[in-house]
């Protein structure tokens, strides 16, 4: 696959893809984790066979002639695999350390992070308008999931160093997509045998220090393994949704726009499992929608604003022959008059 075709179908297609795959491996993992279900307490070495899997489908890809490999330095592919990786386990610990409440913060806390990041690395800015959305929806999301607040100095650590590295690792997919002309599923395909390789040889110990059980001893059952399998499944659509959703868009975008997913998984909480469904749920999931549509309004009067910044729907590359013409008209125009931007996700 070259860079991909974007269009409002396809658009919508990648976010319906990521929030119906994220929800549905959420349930999944529900049913195969929980005491009540499965109690395959290993959350590593699970997230270590979804990679494995995602793999496995990037190869046969190439193999069959469905996408095309294009090179990228295996230095940056190790080191995101590393960061990534991190991400995970970080999560995990941060689950384990701080109460479920601190452990919501947290991950709301990326938001603002990834726009503090993207300044930072790609001198981004970004409109009134879409700050004040992205205020909304972080307070939509307080609401409806942050209860009891407690947190010791590990897991506090352990949270931030989640949250930074989820934080590079998603505007890393974008940059790394645009610095090498290379597709979503094409980069996917590369990271992934990494990560699984990591996971799978670090999982098991990181799983034994965080639920005291090694991952031999499990009893596997015909449900377990069919729970896995449909873990497995969705999470190759899981992953591909997302390096579509971050190089289509932006990691803030995916952020703000992804809180749609746990307002779906407290609805379906609700409806599928009978969790309680509080008044102040609901308001906040309703203040949270309020602050996705304001956001989604802000970002596009921001692209209409601003007719200089490159469109949304431009090609992600230039051809050789494009960027020697940009050269030789750059080389005409007084430097003081030259504006440097990137576009708009």
């Amino acid at each position: 696959m070259e860079s991909e075709k974007k269009s409002p179908i396809s658009d919508v297609g990648a976010w319906a893809m990521n929030v119906i795959s994220s929800v549905g491996i959420i349930m999944a993992n529900k049913q195969l984790m929980s005491n009540n279900g499965y109690a395959f307490s290993f959350a590593s070495s699970l997230t270590g066979f979804h990679f494995a899997v995602t793999a496995l489908v990037g190869l046969v890809s190439n193999a069959t002639g469905y996408s095309a490999s294009k090179h990228v330095p295996m230095w940056e592919l190790i080191w995101f695999s590393l960061v990534a990786n991190m991400s995970i386990t970080g999560m995990n610990f941060s689950l384990m350390l701080n109460s479920v409440g601190f452990y919501q913060i947290s991950k709301l806390s990326m938001i603002p992070v990834v726009c503090v990041m993207e300044w930072i690395l790609h001198n981004k800015h970004y409109s009134r308008e879409v700050k004040m959305s992205v205020v909304v929806v972080v307070i939509g999301v307080g609401v409806c999931t942050v209860t009891d607040v407690k947190v010791n100095l590990k897991g506090f650590i352990c949270a931030c160093l989640a949250v930074l590295s989820t934080s590079l690792q998603q505007i890393s997919i974008g940059s790394l997509q645009k610095k090498y002309s290379i597709g979503s599923f094409e980069l996917l395909s590369k990271t992934a045998p990494i990560q699984a390789l990591f996971l799978l040889i670090l999982g098991p110990f990181v799983d034994y220090y965080l639920s005291g059980k090694l991952i031999t001893n499990y009893k596997m059952s015909s449900g377990a393994i069919l729970c896995i399998i449909l873990s497995c499944s969705l999470a190759v659509f899981c992953n591909v949704s997302q390096y579509l959703c971050i190089g289509r868009f932006s990691a803030v975008s995916f952020q703000v726009l992804g809180h749609m997913k746990t307002v779906c998984v407290l609805t379906l909480g609700w409806l599928l499992f009978d969790s309680e469904l509080t008044f102040k749920n609901i308001m906040g999931m309703i203040i949270a929608v309020l602050g996705m549509v304001i956001y989604s309004w802000a970002v596009e009067a921001e692209k209409q604003s601003n007719p200089k910044t490159l469109p949304h729907h431009a090609k992600n590359s230039m051809t050789e022959e494009e960027i020697r013409l940009l050269k030789d008209g750059l080389e005409k125009i007084p430097l003081k008059d030259v504006e440097l931007g990137e576009a708009e996700g």
